[in-house]
């Protein structure tokens, strides 16, 4: 019951996490041109951008360049990878993603909870373990009360069971502090790329070999700034 209830917290936390990169791909997070730049488009059959203002740019697209690169420098992945692996949200906090910092806080604070009541309970029942053993049969008395009802093997089955949510709960908090800073990389990553709504997707016929069956696919067209 146990290892459900963890694996449905990190399905659960996955999802908010995949929700949030796909409302992330619908607002764009470059910065904004200053007042005394002027945005122009050539003809309409042509992608070329042309950003005017103090400094001229060319057809060549160097002012865009320019724009992508300050973007970079203002949100390094490594950075942000870093900062999330010494301290958990830190690497939302560089990315500018406040909201995300109490569901990381809040996941790792469930694991670690889950992980102090196994802890906290397995050393509980290895004691009566020892207690109901011996020869001494005044130590029965020494025995928590919630296990007193129990007989010996069935207490040694949950010893078993909860030294096993020990390592469960211990995997659960590992992977939800990788989590968060995969996170805060492919955050930072995102912020150099085009997310605006040009973003296109066709639907395109297509035909599986393995199962010998047609089907359709979807195919997503994300463009890098450069």
């Amino acid at each position: 019951m146990l290892q459900r209830s963890l694996i449905f917290t990190l399905f659960f936390f996955l999802f908010i996490f995949n929700e949030a990169n796909v409302f992330a791909q619908q607002k764009s997070d470059t910065p904004s041109v200053d007042k005394g730049v002027r945005v122009d488009m050539q003809k309409p059959n042509e992608d070329t951008l042309l950003v005017k203002g103090n400094n001229q740019a060319d057809s060549s697209g160097k002012g865009l360049l320019a724009l992508d690169t300050a973007v970079r420098k203002k949100y390094n992945p490594k950075k942000a990878m870093l900062r999330s692996a010494i301290i958990p949200g830190w690497g939302q906090a560089y990315n500018k993603k406040y909201w995300k910092i109490p569901i990381i806080y809040g996941a790792l604070g469930t694991t670690a909870g889950i992980f102090f009541y196994n802890l906290k309970t397995y050393k509980l029942l290895r004691l009566a373990v020892v207690l109901l053993s011996d020869t001494i049969s005044s130590n029965d008395d020494q025995v928590d009360s919630k296990f007193r009802g129990l007989t010996l093997e069935s207490i040694r089955t949950n010893r078993n069971l909860f030294r096993q949510n020990i390592d469960y709960s211990v995997l659960f908090f590992l992977v939800f502090w990788g989590l968060n800073v995969v996170d805060a990389t492919v955050d930072a990553h995102l912020k150099a790329f085009d997310v605006s709504p040009d973003i296109t997707m066709k639907i395109r016929p297509g035909f599986n070999y393995l199962t010998n069956s047609a089907g359709i696919s979807l195919v997503f067209n994300f463009k890098d700034k450069h």
